[in-house]
C-alpha cells in the first residue's frame, strides 16, 4: 500500500487511541478521587460523636455495613457516566467525519472544517478534496481539448478534400491541359490527399489513445541499433527541413522492452524534434548506461518553452502550437503516449528547455541480470547532465 493511502487509517487509529487514553486517564482520576473521598470520609466519620438519629450518620453507617457492595456500585456508576460522555464525543466526531465524507462525493472550493481534535483528519480530507478538484479540472480540460481538436479536424477535413476533388475534376474535364499544368495540378492534389491522410490518422490516434490499454510484449533488444534505424528512416524529413541528426551512443545498449512501443517513443520524440527544431540546425541523441539503467537524451535547438507550458507538455491533447493553420504538431498525443509507454516499462521521461534548447530525457531500467555487465556511470557536467559519449562512439552517425 502506498504511504499516502495509509494516512487516513493512521489518523483514525491515532484519534481512537487519544480518546481511549483520555477515557482511561479520566477513569483513573475518578478512581483516585473516590479513594481520597473514602479516606477523608472515614476520618470525618471517626472525628465526631454521632447520635443515632442523624441522616448523615445513618448513611455512613449503611455504607460501612455494605462497604463491598456500595463502593463497587458507586465506582461502576461513575465509570459508566464517563464512558457515556466519551462515547457521545466519539459519536459526534464520527458524525462530523461522515458529513465531511459526503462532501467528498461532490467536492467544492470551500475547505472542510472539523472539530479541533480532528485537525489531522481535516487536513487529510482537504488534501484529498484538493486532489479530487485538480483531477476533475485536468480531466475536464483534457476532454475540452479533445473535443476542440475533433471539431477542428472535422472542419479542416473539408479544405484538403475540396482541393482534391477540385483539381481531379479539372484534370478530368480538361483533357487538353498542357503536361506542365497537368503535373502541377496532380502534385497539388497529391499534397492535399496526403494532408487529408494525416488528419484521418489523427482521428484514429485519438480513438486508440482513449480505448487502448498499454500491454507489453517484452524482449531483449539493442537500443543503439533501433535508434540508428529510426534516425535513418527520418532522413527524408530531416533533409526536407535542412536538419542533421547526430547519434552519440554506446556500441550496444541492451534493454528488455516492447520493441514496437519503444520504437514509437523514439519516433514521437524525433518527430517532435523535427517539427519544432530551428531550420538548418542539428538534432542530437546521446545515450549512456550505468548499473541502474539506460539514459537517453533527445536535444534540438528551438525556442525556449515557458515553464507553464513545459509543465503541461506531456498532457494528452496539449499542443505547444495551438494554431489550427500550423503544419507543426498533430493531435497533441505523441508526448502523452510516449510518457505512458515509458512509465509502463518502469522508466521515466522528462523535458527541460533553456537557452534556446529543448531536451527530452528518457530513463529505462537495466534488464535483469545485466547490472553486473553494465558500463560504469559517466561523469556529469556542471549542469548535472551525463556527459556525451560522441568521442568514443564506435558506430557510424546517422543524419
Amino acid at each position: 500500500m502506498r504511504p499516502e493511502n495509509q494516512a487516513g487509517p493512521r489518523l483514525v487509529s491515532g484519534l481512537t487511541g487519544r480518546i481511549a487514553g483520555q477515557f482511561v486517564a479520566a477513569l483513573g482520576l475518578y478512581t483516585i478521587v473516590m479513594i481520597l473521598g473514602i479516606l477523608f470520609g472515614g476520618i470525618f466519620y471517626t472525628s465526631f460523636t454521632w447520635r443515632g438519629n442523624e441522616l448523615l450518620y445513618r448513611l455512613a453507617h449503611f455504607c460501612l455495613d455494605y462497604f463491598f457492595l456500595v463502593i463497587p456500585l458507586a465506582w461502576l456508576s461513575g465509570a459508566l457516566i464517563l464512558f457515556a460522555f466519551f462515547w457521545r464525543r466519539t459519536l459526534s466526531y464520527i458524525e462530523a467525519v461522515a458529513l465531511a465524507s459526503e462532501r467528498m462525493a461532490a467536492p467544492t472550493a470551500e475547505p472542510i472544517r472539523l472539530p479541533a481534535p480532528l485537525f489531522g483528519v481535516e487536513s487529510h480530507l482537504n488534501l484529498a478534496r484538493e486532489n479530487a478538484l485538480r483531477s476533475a479540472m485536468l480531466a475536464k480540460e483534457a476532454e475540452q481539448r479533445k473535443n476542440d481538436l475533433v471539431v477542428y479536424l472535422a472542419h479542416d477535413l473539408k479544405t484538403p478534400l475540396t482541393s482534391v476533388i477540385g483539381y481531379l475534376s479539372l484534370l478530368r474535364d480538361e483533357p487538353s491541359l498542357p503536361a506542365e499544368a497537368r503535373a502541377r495540378y496532380t502534385g497539388v492534389a497529391l499534397d492535399k490527399a496526403e494532408r487529408l491522410e494525416e488528419l484521418i490518422n489523427e482521428f484514429f490516434e485519438i480513438t486508440r489513445f482513449n480505448l487502448s490499454r498499454i500491454e507489453l510484449t517484452p524482449c531483449r533488444v539493442d537500443l543503439t541499433r533501433m535508434l540508428e534505424q529510426v534516425a535513418f528512416e527520418f532522413e527524408p524529413v530531416f533533409r526536407q527541413k535542412q536538419l542533421h541528426c547526430r547519434l552519440q551512443l554506446p556500441a550496444r545498449m541492451e534493454a528488455v522492452c516492447d520493441i514496437d512501443k519503444i520504437e514509437r517513443v523514439f519516433d514521437n520524440l524525433l518527430r517532435n524534434a523535427a517539427s519544432y527544431a530551428t531550420p538548418g540546425s542539428e538534432i542530437s541523441v546521446t545515450g549512456s548506461t550505468d548499473d541502474a539503467g539506460l539514459l537517453l537524451q533527445f536535444e534540438n535547438p528551438g525556442p525556449t518553452i515557458p515553464p507553464e507550458k513545459l509543465s503541461r507538455i506531456f498532457e494528452q491533447f496539449y499542443r505547444l502550437d495551438t494554431s489550427r493553420a500550423s503544419s507543426t504538431g498533430g493531435a497533441g498525443l505523441g508526448l502523452a503516449i510516449a510518457r505512458q509507454i515509458v512509465e509502463a516499462h518502469g522508466g521515466q521521461i522528462s523535458a527541460s528547455s533553456q537557452e534556446e534548447t529543448v531536451r527530452f530525457t528518457v530513463w529505462l531500467p537495466a534488464p535483469a541480470g545485466q547490472q553486473e555487465k553494465a558500463a560504469p556511470a559517466r561523469p556529469e557536467d556542471p549542469a548535472g547532465r551525463p556527459a556525451p559519449s560522441g568521442a568514443d562512439s564506435p558506430h557510424p552517425q546517422a543524419g
